[in-house]
């Protein structure tokens, strides 16, 4: 072989070596970053080589060194945003820049099949006003990302999806309470926003968790290798490693969760395993602050259609109040209480600007501290027994409580026999007077709590009251 050729072969084989800077789907044109903080990035680069991050914003670039395996992770100072585009440039002695890129508010929405429910709707199922609200969609400054499915044993380093900007060809695919969740936090605010949607119809709260955070549920079965996914929405951990670990870290402003209808059948264990579930993420996500957690209560729906002749009817009301529990005693979260916002026929109701606006009420309130608004109904506190009446008393409800009528048809008493009957329910100021003729002396009372029902309590702000019962039978 002749020297030219041993130099012309040595020259490309040297520049096939190379790794070229590489970067997480997550991190592309387009994308969104966190406003006003220390962003997380990541990526590859060439062993050992000093990698310099330049940003539009900044006149002082980052540097950091690659690892022997290539890798790198660093963060770079955003500023308030001023709503222009930006870009940045990531180099090892190569150079890859990140074009159209906007600062401000950076969500990431998770759930199943209610969450990941696009603008378009299911076959047969539709969002209501979605084809009006498509056509009048297009918004360069709201952001979205899809992570697509996928359910793995092992942990994944990324996924696969990209950001776009907001209009009516990329919106129609996306998650409508998502959307409709960032359209109105655009509005209010008056700064771009960002929406990473991971779900996943069908899927369990188990699948969206660790092994680690699993250990506490001696009950649930962690799968070992591929022939243990069964189901691949539903198999412990599957989806937190596909779906989720390639983008823990990644710099956000809180989070929205829309998921339960799965684990209606084992409300006893929810409280429990969506409480670890918050914690863990919060965990794995190291953030200086509690990442804001605000969630969706599962809408009423007739779950006996699911039921086989001869099977029990469970009642999801169960699973709702498993849902109520968790922001009484996890910090920084709040649910969105659904329950006038129900299908009774179908699983995926078509109500989901109220869904994404409800969500988005609890965000502006507690975590942008926007004045004279509440994103929190009024939730049960306690009864006291007068006679044959039952007053039923509430906590966040500053304004009270109100109904169309000034009385509710879903309240029901029980006696000491724990049989309950349908009763007369009234407001009086605050409280809520409730009594039936066929219970002289009663001790315990429910408010809503079946499968389906329309809700008919509210508070003066008009969000609804959740399902309850003081008992614990």
């Amino acid at each position: 072989m002749t020297r030219i050729k041993l130099i012309s072969l040595f020259l490309i084989v040297t520049f096939f070596s190379q790794a070229e800077i590489k970067l997480p789907a997550i991190f592309s044109d387009n994308m969104l970053m966190q406003q006003n903080t220390q962003v997380n990035i990541w990526g590859k680069a060439d062993a050992n080589k000093i990698v310099i991050i330049s940003a539009t914003w900044t006149e002082n670039p980052v540097k950091t060194t690659a690892d022997k395996n290539g890798n790198w992770k660093t963060s770079i100072q955003t500023p308030k945003t001023d709503g222009k585009p930006q870009s940045i440039t990531i180099s090892d002695g190569k150079r890859l820049t990140l074009n159209n890129l906007l600062l401000g508010e950076l969500w990431l929405c998770s759930g199943q099949s209610n969450m990941e429910m696009p603008m378009k709707g299911f076959k047969n199922q539709p969002v209501e006003n979605s084809n009006m609200d498509i056509l009048r969609s297009t918004n360069p400054d709201i952001r979205i990302f899809t992570v697509k499915r996928n359910s793995t044993i092992e942990a994944q380093n990324d996924v696969t999806g990209n950001w776009d900007e907001a209009k009516p060809e990329t919106v129609k695919e996306f998650s409508a309470t998502g959307y409709y969740f960032g359209r109105l936090l655009n509005e209010m605010l008056h700064v771009p926003v960002g929406l990473v949607l991971s779900a996943w119809g069908g899927s369990s709260v188990e699948a969206w968790m660790t092994e680690d955070m699993l250990r506490a549920f001696p009950q649930v079965k962690i799968p070992k290798g591929k022939a243990d996914i069964k189901e691949e929405n539903r198999t412990p951990t599957t989806l937190y490693q596909a779906m989720m670990n390639p983008i823990v870290g990644l710099t956000i402003k809180g989070v929205i969760w829309y998921q339960g209808e799965t684990n209606y059948d084992r409300a006893e264990s929810y409280t429990d395993m969506f409480t670890t579930m918050i914690n863990g993420w919060r965990k794995n996500w190291a953030q200086k602050d509690t990442i804001p957690f605000y969630y969706c209560q599962i809408a009423p729906f007739d779950y006996s259609i699911f039921v086989k002749e001869g099977q029990t009817v469970i009642n999801s009301a169960y699973l709702r109040e498993a849902q109520s529990k968790v922001e009484q005693t996890v910090p920084k979260t709040a649910m969105a209480v659904l329950l006038d916002a129900g299908l009774e026929r179908g699983i995926h109701p078509g109500k989901k600007q109220v869904a994404g606006e409800r969500l988005a009420l609890l965000a502006l309130s507690k975590t942008y501290d926007v004045k004279s608004v509440t994103g929190q109904s009024p939730c049960f506190k306690e009864i006291t027994v007068q006679n044959d009446t039952v007053i039923v008393s509430f906590d966040q409800s500053p304004m009270w409580i109100a109904s169309k009528t000034f009385e509710s048809k879903l309240f029901k008493v029980a006696g000491e026999d724990k049989v309950f009957y349908p009763a007369k329910a009234w407001i009086v100021r605050s409280k809520m007077y409730v009594k039936s003729d066929e219970v002289k002396k009663p001790v315990a009372v429910r408010y809503a709590f079946e499968n389906y029902v329309e809700g008919d309590l509210f508070s003066t702000e008009g969000l609804p009251v959740s399902s309850f019962r003081s008992d614990n039978w």
